[in-house]
């Protein structure tokens, strides 16, 4: 399981150093992909072609305006990405655009993902859910999640 959060920098050559915890789990080889809330998604190779097969698996789906869109952006803009001896993935300048990376990054363990943020864009939303913690809690537990 992904866990955690890490806040690191994006070189000048737009390679990102993985945080060492998450390398063993993620393998050679990951996918990044735009996310959602104006993040990236990592995923492993493995567990993006449990997803690939998710999203386009419903009946249906290449039928339905919403599911084409959905998938258009998460395949569209999805790149697979080697990590290197030293634990670094390249980040295309159009993801880092679309994610509004301009400095440090914050690496965050999702369960079966990391999310990469802006750091400040991060700190920003994580804010604004930490004051939501208890309502979302309230919500969750009416509907069984927790």
């Amino acid at each position: 399981m992904l866990i955690g959060e890490y806040i690191h920098a994006i070189d000048e050559k737009n390679r990102l150093s993985l945080p060492a915890k998450f390398r063993h789990e993620l393998g050679k080889k990951v996918v990044v992909t735009p996310g959602l809330d104006g993040c990236l998604f990592i995923f492993a190779e493995k567990e993006w072609v449990r997803i690939a097969e998710h999203l386009s698996g419903s009946e249906g789906s290449m039928l339905q305006s919403d599911n084409r869109g959905f998938n258009r952006r998460m395949f569209g803009g999805a790149v697979e990405a080697e990590i290197d001896s030293i634990g670094r993935i390249l980040v295309p300048d159009f993801l880092k655009s679309m994610a509004k990376m301009t400095g440090k990054v914050a690496v965050v363990g999702v369960k079966n993902r990391l999310e990469l943020w802006d750091e400040k864009i991060w700190h920003e939303y994580r804010g604004v859910v930490e004051r939501k913690a208890d309502q979302l809690a309230e919500r969750l537990g009416q509907i069984g999640i927790l």
